[in-house]
């Protein structure tokens, strides 16, 4: 077997959950850093079985269950109001890294996200209770996050914020998201990770680590 089929082997598996415009970009870059990847969407895999062999060559779509079933992490990509739908006994005891937005401008009013004592990924969270947690992939646009991507030595490289609880699945995702293409800033809770989240002081925008690390270091007290 060659080095590259064991590195490849040696990565974790990723199940996508969400087939819009979120979930085949992180599937794709995903793929492109070595890591086996499955897609899932709602529903029977053959719906998404074309957008998946132009879109994201290499994945397999599958139904949630199975992909989540062979998966090490969990990505969570659907839209925000589809997620009280979602059986939180799909993803136990897996990492699960939460891309989603509370943005009422946008997705309007959900009730399950009004209390406002607590992150949404702090949300997420407490429904996925036998699931850890980590946000990450949630501030950049998805368009970006293919094209942005940069080799570790490039001056240019951006950073993203990865936020949790745990810190071995907090390591975990961080590893991702350097092999994808960005350098990592580790917020050290879901409670820090609201800094990620629409009118906090970095979503949207394109930063070095240390401007980052400027950025949401003082406020993550």
């Amino acid at each position: 077997m060659s080095s590259a089929l064991l590195s490849a082997a040696s990565l974790p598996r990723i199940a996508v959950l969400g087939a819009g415009h979120v979930g085949p970009v992180i599937a794709r870059v995903a793929i492109e850093a070595g890591y086996q990847v499955s897609i899932a969407a709602s529903g029977d895999p053959d719906r998404i079985a074309l957008i998946t062999q132009v879109l994201v060559p290499g994945a397999a779509p599958r139904w949630a269950a199975d992909a989540v079933a062979d998966s090490d992490i969990v990505v969570l990509a659907i839209p925000l109001h589809k997620f009280a739908a979602l059986d939180p006994g799909l993803v136990a005891d897996k990492l699960v890294i939460d891309t989603m937005n509370y943005w009422p401008p946008v997705d309007g009013v959900r009730e399950m996200f009004e209390d406002r004592r607590y992150g949404s990924s702090e949300i997420v969270a407490h429904r996925l209770d036998r699931s850890r947690v980590v946000k990450s992939l949630n501030h950049i646009g998805y368009h970006e996050l293919d094209v942005d991507r940069r080799p570790v030595s490039s001056p240019q490289r951006r950073a993203l914020g990865v936020a949790g609880d745990d810190p071995d699945a907090v390591d975990a995702v961080a590893d991702v998201i350097e092999r994808i293409g960005y350098d990592t800033v580790q917020l050290d809770s879901l409670r820090a990770g609201r800094q990620l989240e629409p009118g906090g002081p970095v979503f949207g925008l394109s930063l070095r680590r240390t401007d980052f690390e400027l950025a949401v270091r003082p406020q993550a007290a």
